[in-house]
C-alpha cells in the first residue's frame, strides 16, 4: 500500500502539461498586424538595396562610358578577388580589427575592474570614460586628426618631448598605429561597459567565500571572476569586431586610405571604386562579398548570444 502511494505522486509528476489552446489564423495575425509596418520598414531598407547590389554586381557598368555598360555575370566576382588592392584591403581591415579589438578589450577590462570598486568620484570616472563612445566617429576623427596627431602642436607630441622625443608626424610615419589608436580610445567604453555588467552580476557570496578562504585578490579574479566574465567577454569581442569591420570614417578623414595603401580596408576600398574609379559593377561584387563575410561573423555571434540565454545544467 505505502509502495503504491509513493509510486502516486511519481506518476502524476510524469503526466505532460495541458498543451494550449491553438488560435485560428485570425487571432495569429491580429497579433502579428502591429509587427507588419516594422517589417515592411526592414525589407524596403535593407533587401531592396541589397537585391540592387547584386544586380549591378553581375553588370560592367563604368558611370563614365555608359556605353560599354552590359551583362557581365559573375566577371566582377573574378576581378575583385583578383585583385592584389583588394587583397590588402582584406589584409588591413583584419590588422585594423583584430588590433583594436583586442587592445579595446584589454582596457575595457582594467577600466571595468576599477569601476566595479567604490571609491570617490566613481560617478565622475564613469561618465568620463563612456563619453569618446558618445562621440560621433567623424568629430572623433577630426578631433584626433588636429588635437593629438598634428605635428606641430598635437598632444601626442607635446607628451612625449617631456622624455625627450623629437616631433613625430603620426599619419604619414605610423598611419596604421594611428587609426588603431583612435579606434581603441572609442570602442574601449563600448567594451568596458559589456564586462562592468558581467562583474555586477557576480554573486558577491562566492567572493565573500573566496577571501574567508584566504585567497588574494588576483587568485580570485583569475579563478572565479574570470571564467565568469567568459560568455561576456565573447560577446563584446564578437559585436565589437562586427562593428569595427565597417570603419570608414577615420580613414577617409584622416588618412585617405594611405599613405599608399597601408590603411585602405574594405569599406574605403568600395568608396574608391565607386566615387573615384566610378567601377559600379566591381564596387557592388565587393560589396557582395564583404556583406557575404558579415554574415558569416553575424551568424557566428549570435549563436554566442543565444547561448547566454540558455539555462546551464
Amino acid at each position: 500500500m505505502s509502495t503504491s502511494l509513493a509510486a502516486a505522486p511519481a506518476a502524476t509528476s510524469r503526466r505532460r502539461a495541458p498543451e494550449p489552446p491553438k488560435r485560428t489564423a485570425a487571432e495569429r495575425w491580429k497579433r502579428r498586424g502591429p509587427l507588419l509596418p516594422a517589417l515592411l520598414i526592414t525589407i524596403l531598407l535593407t533587401q531592396l538595396p541589397l537585391l540592387g547590389t547584386l544586380y549591378y554586381s553581375l553588370r560592367s557598368q563604368n558611370l563614365l562610358r555608359p556605353e560599354t555598360n552590359g551583362f557581365a555575370g559573375l566577371s566582377n566576382y573574378a576581378t575583385v578577388l583578383g585583385d592584389e588592392y583588394f587583397r590588402a584591403a582584406v589584409v588591413n581591415t583584419l590588422v585594423l580589427t583584430a588590433s583594436t579589438v583586442v587592445l579595446s578589450m584589454a582596457l575595457g577590462i582594467a577600466f571595468a575592474v576599477l569601476l566595479d570598486k567604490k571609491f570617490l568620484g566613481r560617478g565622475v570616472v564613469r561618465t568620463l570614460l563612456i563619453t569618446p563612445f558618445l562621440v560621433m566617429p567623424a568629430a572623433a576623427a577630426l578631433l584626433w586628426k588636429h588635437a593629438m596627431f598634428n605635428p606641430l602642436f598635437g598632444m601626442l607630441n607635446w607628451l612625449l618631448s617631456v622624455f625627450g622625443v623629437d616631433k613625430i608626424d603620426w599619419v604619414s610615419q605610423f598611419p596604421m598605429p594611428s587609426i588603431v589608436l583612435m579606434l581603441t580610445w572609442q570602442w574601449t567604453p563600448f567594451m568596458m561597459l559589456i564586462v562592468l555588467a558581467g562583474l555586477q552580476s557576480q554573486s558577491t557570496e562566492i567572493l565573500e567565500a573566496a577571501r574567508v578562504d584566504g585567497a588574494g585578490a588576483w587568485a580570485t579574479f583569475r579563478r572565479i571572476t574570470l571564467p565568469h566574465l567568459r560568455r561576456f567577454i565573447e560577446l563584446a569581442i564578437l559585436l565589437g569586431s562586427i562593428f569595427v569591420v565597417q570603419t570608414f570614417d577615420p580613414i577617409f578623414l584622416i588618412t585617405q586610405g594611405g599613405p599608399g595603401q597601408a590603411t585602405t580596408n574594405l569599406p574605403f576600398l568600395i568608396y574608391q571604386t565607386t566615387f573615384r574609379a566610378f567601377e559600379v559593377g566591381e564596387a557592388a561584387a565587393a560589396g557582395v562579398i564583404v556583406v557575404v563575410g558579415t554574415i558569416v561573423i553575424a551568424t557566428f555571434a549570435l549563436r554566442v548570444i543565444s547561448s547566454l540565454f540558455q539555462e546551464e545544467t
